[in-house]
């Protein structure tokens, strides 16, 4: 019998995953258990001596921290992502464009946490880059921006929600920013509606890959998320390859 490999995954890879993890075990026969959750803190708990053979993550800081400290090898890059807002449907918002939107003080704006999930270390870039074009914005988007997700201590969102639109339905915020391939699985909403954020100001957030296990099942995994049926679910969940321009 095969012996179990262990992936620890950004919460993000969800959509992509599942499929993918059925599809290689189906082929190879060699179980994976995935565990889930914002990548800074999967990087502590491999560092504190969990089990993973694989690790990916929304961002190449922490796995390379893992790659330097000796506990992996093999970083890579994967797939792509870019930001996305998500607003409630009001009087307020319609017909805004992405930087009325976060122009709009008025507006509760919700976030991931910066350090302990890539989401909100690219949203602070984000609001960096926003300071730059459009001075005195970024500053204020940083005093009203709220953490309220991958966090240590944040909101738990239930099993099969989307951050975002589970945010704004609960009453939490009014807009928040997220990862854009969740537009794909949000579609067309009653309450909520996808806003891009345009040429030159979104930020490429970049998911690598690293192995913490020698075997060959952990190397054949790996390779499988680099080939056409791994690449395939990526795209299918709303991501970009590693190949793709921009």
């Amino acid at each position: 019998m095969n012996s179990t490999l262990t992936l620890l995954a950004a919460g993000s890879l969800r959509r992509a995953f599942i499929p993918l993890q059925s599809q290689f075990m189906a082929k190879t026969g060699t179980p994976i258990e995935i565990v889930f959750g914002p990548a800074g803190l999967l990087r502590e708990r491999i560092e504190k001596g969990e089990a993973c053979s694989l690790f990916a993550s929304a961002n190449r800081h922490h796995p390379k921290v893992l790659c330097d400290a000796g506990l992996a090898h093999g970083l890579r890059i994967f797939a792509r992502n870019r930001l996305i807002l998500t607003v409630r449907h009001s009087r307020q918002t319609a017909g805004k464009t992405w930087l009325e939107l976060l122009s709009d003080n008025t507006l509760r704006l919700g976030t991931s946490t910066p350090l302990c999930d890539p989401s909100g270390d690219y949203t602070w870039q984000l609001f960096e880059q926003l300071e730059a074009g459009f001075p005195g914005l970024g500053e204020s988007l940083k005093e009203r921006a709220m953490p309220l997700v991958g966090g240590r201590d944040s909101l738990t969102v239930p099993a099969g929600e989307m951050a975002s639109s589970w945010l704004i339905r609960e009453g939490k915020a009014d807009l928040f920013i997220g990862y854009a391939h969740y537009a794909t699985a949000m579609g067309e909403q009653e309450d909520v509606r996808s806003v891009a954020i345009p040429e030159p100001w979104n930020i490429r957030c970049d998911y690598y890959m690293a192995m913490l296990e020698e075997s060959p099942a952990a190397q054949q995994f790996y390779q499988f998320i680099l080939a056409e049926e791994g690449q395939r679910c990526l795209r299918d969940a709303g991501f970009m390859l590693a190949s793709d321009e921009g």
